[in-house]
């Protein structure tokens, strides 16, 4: 773990089996985990970060077999809005100061499950414009269908920013229109400048620093 990394070696399938870099987020969270097994003495290098827990008493020598009260009990709890304590849904407000009326007040995770963060989190690396490769070293088994519905995201995340382009150009143009100025003819004479740096652009997942030519052949190459 000092090195920012999960390995996975048992899994359903062998595409399960796979190791994954661990960002910040979760690195924090694995510390907690460390934490809290330091003060049950549950460190060891055989204890499980999810240690079975009956009637109160942990053993560390076998993984917790489903945590699905936890998750229930995490989706269902509800804030109080005058005292914000985290607690059981109910009628009143399980402080005794407080007692005020929370019997309309709804978790905001209400009907969250838990591989949604799953598909959640291969989401947003599809809409980062992560290769299917890459999603899939991350994830484990994904099927082909799934992989399509992902790779269907990546399409529109793309169309998403290329509107978004559109757009801003459709207000500058407008606003410079407005002004009675024509900026457009303007900024399409500024590239033509003696000093222009050389445009930088991507070929094969590399830098490549290209002048016009060049970025012609890499065009025709794609």
């Amino acid at each position: 773990m000092l090195d920012h990394l999960l390995t996975v070696r048992r899994s359903k399938t062998e595409a399960g089996e796979r190791v994954i870099p661990l960002n910040a987020d979760a690195m924090d969270a694995i510390l907690e985990l460390y934490k809290r097994a330091e003060s049950s003495n549950c460190v060891e290098l055989n204890h499980f970060v999810f240690p079975a827990c009956e009637n109160g008493n942990i053993d560390p020598t076998r993984p917790q077999a489903t945590w699905r009260t936890a998750w229930r009990h995490l989706t269902r709890a509800v804030i109080c809005p005058v005292c914000e304590r985290v607690q059981n849904p109910g009628l009143i407000c399980c402080d005794e100061k407080c007692n005020a009326d929370i019997k309309d007040i709804q978790s905001p995770l209400q009907g969250l499950r838990f591989h949604d963060l799953r598909h959640h989190a291969i989401t947003e690396s599809a809409e980062s414009q992560a290769s299917d490769q890459t999603i899939m070293a991350i994830a484990g088994h994904v099927s082909q269908k799934m992989l399509a519905h992902y790779s269907h995201i990546r399409l529109e995340a793309k169309r998403q920013a290329l509107d978004a382009l559109a757009a801003n150009r459709a207000d500058v143009e407008q606003q410079a229109t407005g002004s009675g100025r024509y900026v457009t003819k303007h900024v399409t004479n500024g590239t033509n400048q003696t000093n222009t740096k050389p445009q930088v652009v991507e070929r094969n997942g590399r830098p490549v620093r290209a002048r016009t030519a060049d970025l012609y052949r890499v065009k025709v190459a794609l």
